[in-house]
């Protein structure tokens, strides 16, 4: 979560490796169908590094243990490689 304190200075979006972070109507806001609180990616999460003013603390609303978080990232991932365009065979790749 973010709170109002947050001043939009846009360091959080680009650190989030799960697009969790987006631009709300007035804040940045954090999707927690897709905050892993970097499971998975990094050992703390990066917004919360990056924050200059400290308006990203856990969400009362959404505590998840390690092992559900990393449930998520697998989730993530796997929905993340099955939407990812198909290579095309190689020019000299005999046809199927």
């Amino acid at each position: 979560m973010i709170t109002d304190e947050c001043i939009n200075c846009d360091v959080c979006e680009p650190e989030c490796p799960n697009d969790a972070i987006y631009m709300g109507v007035a804040i940045y806001e954090i999707d927690p169908r897709k905050c892993t609180e970097c499971v998975g990616h990094f050992d703390e999460p990066q917004c919360v590094q990056v924050c200059p003013v400290a308006c990203i603390p856990t969400n009362p609303e959404h505590v998840e243990t390690r092992e559900t978080l990393w449930q998520k990232f697998e989730r993530l991932a796997a929905e993340k490689a099955a939407s990812a365009p198909k290579a095309a065979p190689a020019a000299d790749a005999p046809a199927p």
